[in-house]
């Protein structure tokens, strides 16, 4: 299964319709487009026969083709999807026994009469080309309490080595939020596969706090992902006009949103709560002033890059840049901004199970990007 997967992923990307060279500190690069005119590409998810799933925010779910042809038609049977300012269609992924039940899982934003706020729901994939749809559809969490406005609403999804999934969410626009344990915003939650509270989640028992909550005080997770070998969950998350982290997750931990930051107010340039530092609340392992608006994240473990192998990869969307970051356990070493001016705003970073590096370009011409050893 997984030769095929490789060798149809290699044929995929040969049917990319460019490519160009980047040197890098540790590895010179081919940069090919595998699948160009994609409407704001945001979530991106390798299916075991070689195909690929990727979103485009304005509501519409895409398959890939082995040969690498985009589906001229969108997936059917998605529940409403209400596109509102950063929000729409966002996040895609597999559960980690999709070869046995089948589950694809997906984070969208949709209205009531309160305003908009982030749901997940799943389903599985059923047709064949051209007439791809969704069944058994399941909507699984709805933040609670929606509210107006178009900003921050995360979402990345992802399922820990614990076999529940994690749902990312921003504080939608509203700073406090954040800080609020009776408040899905600006938190990240955990879930069974089927959409309950997970055991042992660290606010269960509190009658005043949501019990899918597992940590708090965040502005706007736009990357998670597992360390490959810790299996800790690790976050990106935007700051206002400076102030981008990189943070470990943990259970109940206070991440600071707005109380502490190291960016500031966009308008006036002043500072935004307490400082960057207060007790009870986490530090960043890093944090990047001016802010390259940091989204989507991914640890290196495949065998096509060996000296990037347990560095992590963020893009950039401000930046339109791809971040390597060294790690030594848990402290920051170094970073590298790479292909600076080779790339545009990009949204999301996967591994795919080839061991290349795939990219989603966040525009309204968006692609898939492939990053190949030159």
């Amino acid at each position: 299964m997984k030769r095929a997967l490789a060798a149809s992923l290699l044929a995929l990307a040969a049917a990319g319709a460019s490519a160009q060279l980047v040197e890098t500190k540790e590895h010179r690069l081919r940069v090919a487009t595998v699948v160009a005119g994609l409407e704001r590409p945001w979530g991106l998810a390798f299916l075991p026969d070689g195909r690929m799933l990727v979103t485009e925010r304005p509501g519409r779910l895409r398959v890939v083709e082995r040969d690498g042809r985009l589906d001229p038609n969108p997936v059917a049977g998605l529940p409403r999807v209400d596109p509102t300012g950063q929000g729409g269609l966002l996040d895609v992924a597999l559960h980690p026994q999709f070869a046995a039940n089948g589950w694809i899982y997906w984070s969208y934003v949709q209205r009531n009469d309160d305003g908009h706020g982030t749901e997940v729901a799943r389903g599985k994939l059923a047709g064949t080309p051209g007439a791809y749809r969704l069944t058994q559809v399941e909507v699984l969490f709805r933040m609670q309490p929606k509210s107006g406005g178009g900003l921050h609403f995360g979402s990345r999804i992802v399922f820990g080595r614990d076999g529940f999934v994690y749902v990312t969410l921003g504080d939608r626009g509203t700073m406090g939020r954040a800080q609020r344990l009776d408040d899905h915003a600006g938190k990240i939650v955990r879930l069974t596969d089927d959409g309950r509270p997970a055991p042992g989640n660290p606010f269960a028992n509190d009658s005043q706090a949501r019990p899918e909550i597992w940590s708090f005080g965040h502005r706007n997770v736009q990357g998670a992902a597992l360390h490959p070998a810790s299996g800790q969950l690790w976050a990106i998350e935007h700051g206002p006009q400076g102030g981008d982290e990189l943070n470990v997750v943990r259970a109940g931990v206070n991440y600071g949103w707005p109380v502490i930051t190291y960016g500031v107010n966009y308008v006036t340039g002043t500072k935004i709560g307490a400082g960057t530092a207060q007790a009870g609340m986490a530090q960043p392992v890093k944090y990047w002033t001016p802010s390259p608006a940091i989204s989507g994240l991914a640890f290196y473990e495949g065998d096509k890059f060996p000296r990037w192998r347990g560095d992590a990869l963020i893009g950039a969307l401000r930046g339109q840049a791809l971040i390597r970051v060294r790690l030594d356990g848990e402290r920051f070493v170094e970073d590298e901004f790479m292909l600076v001016g080779a790339v545009a705003r990009v949204r999301d970073v996967r591994i795919g199970p080839d061991g290349f590096v795939y990219l989603l370009t966040d525009t309204p011409n968006g692609a898939i990007l492939r990053l190949e050893p030159a």
